[in-house]
């Protein structure tokens, strides 16, 4: 049995990721501050079902306060790997907030490094992202395509914390494993992203707002598979950069009708301007995942969008009321 250490453990992923651990019979010290950057009832459900298990421990603690994590540590002895999975998300929060996203994403991983340096920690990954890719990535994205024009200080941030991870690298010898992950989807998923808002306003009538003309694409992969992905980056690597999921590709017309035709019932659409923080098309290349991990995707985008529609049904009296504007 391993010991993790795991920030963002409330969050859309991480909760995930710590259930298959604990499933798999290890320790998990979940970290995460529930702060409102959306309706905290989504981490509090998650954290629900989390809580209880023998082999979990939850401290609410913000990644920021390098004093609680250091007492953390110490307390809590041996660490086999840190699994950072603490963030703040989503491209268009951080134009109007970009120095939070500064603090947890950048300074949080300085601290959680300097816990590995300084407690022997041998093992870290970072949660990433495809928004560092920028503008003009080619498609499918290999891991050795152009990242140093992101689009948005989310996109920013994120390269700087995978710049950060490589100096710790090779200053320290911490064994780093890089995730950049593409469009996840899933039951309890972020309420700003396409999915959530579709199922939500189409169930409750409600319109459904599609920016852009609706033919940017996305590359879409079910939480249970990134997820599983994220584990198999704990083995040893040295130093790598792997996408992660983004294989099933389609238009935002085109799951739209897909929702519709799943749920029974037809949406009423209205077409606003694209943002500018927003990507027109976002595909992976995945084939590293495969060498380097031996992963692949198992759920397909039909039965993740049926999980995650029942999901919305069955705790539809409160989701209902979850604010999902971008």
């Amino acid at each position: 049995m391993a010991c993790y250490l795991l920030p963002g453990a409330a969050g859309f992923i991480g909760a995930r990721v710590t259930e298959f651990l604990l499933g798999d019979g290890h320790q998990v010290i979940g970290v995460d501050n529930l702060n409102d950057a959306y309706d905290v009832r989504l981490k509090e459900w998650r954290l629900g079902c989390l809580e209880g298990h023998p082999e979990f421990v939850f401290h609410k603690m913000d990644i920021t306060d390098k004093e609680a994590l250091n007492r953390l540590v110490e307390q809590a002895g041996a660490i086999d790997a840190v699994i950072n999975m603490a963030a703040r998300a989503g491209v268009r929060q951080s134009v109007a907030n970009p120095r939070e996203y500064v603090d947890t994403n950048i300074v949080g991983t300085l601290n959680l490094l300097e816990l590995c340096r300084h407690h022997g920690i041998s093992k870290f990954i970072l949660a990433s992202t495809s928004s560092i890719y920028g503008a003009d990535a080619p498609l499918p994205t290999p891991e050795g395509a152009d990242s140093s024009l992101p689009l948005q200080p989310y996109a920013a941030t994120k390269k700087a914390a995978e710049a950060m991870c490589h100096a710790y690298h090779y200053l320290f010898d911490i064994d780093v494993t890089i995730l950049r992950y593409f469009t996840v989807y899933g039951p309890a998923g972020r309420p700003d992203m396409v999915v959530f808002r579709f199922v939500q306003r189409i169930y409750e009538d409600q319109t459904v707002i599609v920016y852009g003309d609706g033919e940017q694409s996305r590359g879409m992969t079910y939480v249970d598979d990134i997820a599983r992905g994220t584990i198999l980056g704990l083995q040893n690597m040295g130093y790598e950069i792997i996408n992660l999921g983004g294989h099933e590709v389609i238009k935002i017309n085109d799951l739209l009708k897909n929702l519709e035709t799943l749920m029974g019932k037809k949406a009423e659409v209205e077409y606003q301007a694209l943002h500018p923080a927003d990507m027109l098309a976002n595909w992976a290349q995945v084939e590293k995942a495969g060498q380097l991990l031996g992963w692949e995707p198992r759920v397909s985008l039909e039965e993740g969008l049926k999980a995650t529609i029942d999901w919305y049904r069955s705790e539809r009296e409160w989701a209902c009321q979850v604010e999902t504007s971008p």
